[in-house]
């Protein structure tokens, strides 16, 4: 009976978005309205109002609700939503200041000569903007008004350059940073303790052991890593994008000729691109080379990407003086400065005990103050320029809005959906699949590739994916991360801003297109590139290290990744690893002989031959250890006689390097003794005049 239920929740949720009843309430609404009416006909019909649902009540899922709205906003360790209004602020910053349409502009001098170079231009900006402000409306309108009369003007198949905007204006929903991204991190997150509670379940049940090794378990996602871990499939599909324009061009070269460039290829031009590359890939260094060294978290990251746009729209809005630049110096040059200083001193304002580190302290805190006043002049002229400030905080506070409203309604229909047995439903549905996991990730890429066709993707990520996530990643056959999936699921998340007929692209681009261009002929350009996304999607799935490299890379290069990437800890763990073998060395050799006796004739001879070479590696250990302690002890016992000697080399190489900066013909015949000192000497001497 509760199924019956399930289903009248499915049908008024349907029936109140298709109505065009908002969908901050719809979603919430539905949830209330059919655990209402659940609990109103358990008690009429059944006498108990927790009768119809899967388990527990209705008191118990309206609290589980509630406790969900909570959770958004309240747990601490749900931190990444706040960088949702940073990164929507920074987008429509930039937008508004214009500084992607000087980008679009010079791009497409630059590449219009090269047949179908235009549109390998709109691409390379789409990718551009999709990493500076990651808003798809903003990008594919500004890109409309801009790049689509000058590509039909030069006789650009209409299909084509209508399908070139809109597929790039997507790309912001891939490329870093980017809104999609934060909330499948954060619906992640909980996904994989989710899925963490069943691994557990089902370790308990087979092995009657409680704990679980941390082996087992799925590893969260945060939004550092989705970013991360998103770059290179972003790069990947702006790639298949312009190697298609490009053949297209060289086959069909009415579709998408050359534009030749009227001007000069001189300075000016050089001067006109670098002003319009070089401030938003500078921007974008900044924001996502931060999160991937690790100097900064995903928040952090998202706060200086806004002050890098105010700054930026500082002098791109004012008029053309010497006062134009003024505060982007101020504001980067202490940026330099106190780089430099750290490069010197441990700037630690608790812990200062030599005057080299007041001094240093002192030059921070005079750059800080310097690059405060940078910023306030910024978004001075932000606020009285247009009234620019205000109208993008309006803006974000609008889209930010709509953000949290969406999740917070989720959340009370993903409780309502787990309190009438759907969940449940799903995982008997796709567990009984044949073919494993793989077959159950098809059906579900598929499912949401069809809902793109009619749901939002904020909808798609706060409603199915927290049903379907736990279930796809505590499948132990699986052996993926939540990084990966989350990134498979945002490559196909962006194709819904292209399937018609509710691609909200090709809504934003018909909004700005000329009365020439048709909807069908916007349709049919989108259709190609849906195909290339498809493409993108298969690549990424079965080849997973291109997701997986860049987040493997930036864990193992942090303080506490494994040698040999970081040999900080190679001694440590050496010292603790062969201590550990030697003493339980002889229950492994008698393991590794055990295996090595089984009857092993049913495997392939290369698996055979695998397993072979491994139980003799693992034999070898003990030998090797003792190896390497017998080189540390004959190291130490010369280290006894050649340290003197090597305090001895550094004092007289100091000496040298001194003495070569005063006075060189002294130092000469200082250094002329001994055939040590002259070899000393000798090789400084050239050193020093090299690097001269």
């Amino acid at each position: 009976m509760e199924y019956l239920f399930l289903l009248l929740l499915v049908a008024i949720m349907g029936l109140a978005l298709s109505s065009g009843f908002p969908v901050a309430f719809s979603l919430p609404g539905s949830a209330i309205l059919t655990i209402g009416i659940a609990a109103l006909s358990g008690y009429l019909f059944a006498g108990d109002s927790a009768a119809y649902f899967y388990q527990d009540g209705p008191i118990q899922w309206l609290s589980s609700g509630v406790t969900n709205f909570r959770s958004v906003y309240w747990e601490v360790d749900r931190d990444t939503l706040i960088a949702v209004p940073l990164f929507v602020f920074m987008g429509i910053m930039l937008q508004r200041s214009k500084i992607a349409e000087d980008l679009l502009e010079a791009m497409a001098r630059l590449f219009g000569p090269i047949p179908g170079g235009l549109g390998i231009s709109v691409v390379f900006v789409g990718a551009l903007l999709a990493a500076t402000t990651g808003i798809v409306g903003a990008t594919v309108i500004a890109m409309g008004m801009i790049s689509l009369p000058a590509m039909l003007r030069h006789n650009y198949s209409k299909p084509l350059a209508t399908g070139v905007i809109c597929a790039s204006g997507t790309l912001g929903q891939i490329i870093p940073p980017s809104i999609v991204l934060i909330i499948l991190a954060d619906q992640l997150s909980n996904a994989a303790d989710v899925a963490n509670n069943m691994r557990r379940a089902e370790y308990r049940e087979a092995t009657g052991q409680g704990v679980m090794p941390s082996e087992f378990e799925v590893v969260s996602a945060s939004a550092g890593d989705m970013f991360v871990g998103a770059f290179l499939p972003g790069m990947v599909l702006v790639g298949i994008y312009m190697l298609y324009i490009l053949i297209t061009a060289i086959l069909r070269p009415g579709t998408a000729p050359p534009v030749p460039y009227d001007g000069k290829y001189d300075w000016n031009f050089a001067k006109e691109v670098i002003l319009a590359l070089v401030p938003p890939l500078a921007l974008i260094f900044i924001v996502l080379g931060s999160i991937i060294l690790g100097i900064a978290t995903v928040n952090q990251a998202g706060a200086i990407g806004a002050i890098g746009a105010i700054v930026m729209a500082s002098y791109r809005l004012s008029a053309r003086n010497r006062w134009t630049y003024v505060p982007a110096i101020m504001t980067l040059v202490p940026v330099v400065v106190i780089a430099l200083v750290l490069q010197q001193v441990p700037l630690n304002i608790k812990n200062i005990n030599t005057p080299a580190e007041e001094l240093g302290l002192s030059i921070a805190a005079c750059a800080s103050v310097i690059m405060l006043m940078g910023i306030a002049w910024a978004t001075w002229r932000a606020f009285r320029i247009e009234d620019t400030l205000r109208g993008v905080m309006l803006e974000t506070a609008k889209t930010t809005s709509m953000v949290f409203i969406i999740l917070l309604g989720a959340a009370m229909l993903t409780a309502a959906f787990r309190g009438f047995g759907g969940e449940h439903l799903v995982k008997e549905f796709l567990t009984g699949l044949p073919g494993g996991f793989w077959t159950q990730f098809l059906v579900v890429m598929f499912v949401i590739f069809i809902l793109g066709f009619f749901i939002d993707f904020i909808e798609i990520s706060v409603v199915v994916v927290p049903i379907v996530a736990p279930i796809l990643l505590a499948d132990p056959q699986a052996n993926i991360t939540a990084v990966w999936l989350g990134v498979m699921l945002g490559l196909n998340l962006q194709t819904s801003f292209l399937t018609p007929p509710f691609g909200f692209a090709l809504f934003y681009l018909r909004g700005v297109s000329p009365p020439e261009v048709q909807t069908t002929q916007i349709y049919r350009g989108a259709v190609a590139f849906i195909g290339l996304q498809i493409i993108g999607i298969m690549i990424a799935a079965s080849y997973p290290p291109i997701v997986n490299y860049l987040p493997n890379r930036t864990y193992l290069t942090s303080d506490t990744a494994p040698p040999p990437v970081n040999p900080k800890i190679q001694q440590c763990l050496e010292s603790i690893v062969h201590l550990r073998i030697f003493a339980e060395r002889s229950e492994l050799e008698q393991a590794v002989k055990q295996f090595q006796n089984t009857d092993l004739a049913s495997l392939p001879e290369p698996n055979r031959k695998a397993l072979d070479d491994s139980g003799n590696k693992v034999l070898s250990i003990v030998p090797l250890i003792n190896n390497v302690r017998k080189s540390q002890e004959e190291l130490e016992e010369f280290s006894v006689d050649y340290a003197s000697l090597h305090y001895q080399v550094r004092d007289l190489q100091k000496a040298i390097k001194k003495g070569l900066k005063r006075n060189p013909k002294k130092t000469s015949k200082l250094f002329a003794g001994s055939k040590t000192q002259r070899i000393l000497y000798n090789l400084n001497v050239e050193k020093y005049w090299r690097l001269e």
